[in-house]
């Protein structure tokens, strides 16, 4: 079975402190580099999300108006 292309699904395993390691792969995908600052959604009955920065501006500047800094 091959995915979609832009598309893909990993596991992560949560350390003692809570911390998680995101699959490379996925972090390739993403332009996720070390010292990035991500953003975690979380809602009880949907799970948790983790949008790329630059989408959550872009719902903030939807919601808000004007520039996110």
């Amino acid at each position: 079975m091959t995915k979609p292309k832009g598309k893909g699904a990993w596991t992560a395993t949560v350390g003692t402190k809570g911390q998680i390691v995101i699959p490379k792969e996925a972090r390739d995908m993403f332009g996720i580099r070390p010292g990035d600052t991500l953003i975690i959604l979380g809602d009880e009955e949907r799970g948790l999300a983790i949008p790329p920065k630059e989408q959550f501006d872009e719902w903030i500047r939807a919601a808000f108006g004007g520039d996110v800094q």
